[in-house]
């Protein structure tokens, strides 16, 4: 990935796990490469008023041998099917915390009424 990229962005989390991922989701073989041509490059420039840490950005991980290399787009297609399948979970996960937030508004007498046979 273009590290020098504006709208690169990399996140590590408690657990150790790292995010390498353009803000911009123009690169559909993260986190290894960003499209040769990309047109959203830009380059970060210096960032005014900001304190920056010692952390340093963690190395990208190997990539696979072959699979980026097929230029078949298949890793791109894998990357689509993913995200389809977390973006189908959203409504139902959405639903479930409606619910429990319309339970919660309800004052507890009324749902321990409820709750007994």
């Amino acid at each position: 990935m273009r590290e020098d990229c504006k709208h690169f962005e990399s996140r590590t989390y408690r657990n150790g796990e790292t995010v390498r991922k353009c803000d911009l989701d123009l690169a559909p073989e993260a986190p290894w490469r960003c499209p040769a041509d990309c047109p959203r490059f830009e380059r970060r420039l210096a960032d005014v008023n900001w304190a920056h840490g010692t952390l340093v950005t963690p190395s990208t991980p190997d990539e696979p041998l072959d699979a980026l290399d097929r230029g078949d787009d298949s890793v791109a297609r894998l990357l689509d099917e993913a995200e389809d399948i977390v973006n189908s979970a959203g409504p139902d996960i959405l639903a479930e915390v409606q619910l429990d937030r319309a339970r919660s508004d309800q004052p507890r007498w009324r749902r321990w009424l409820r709750r007994r046979p």
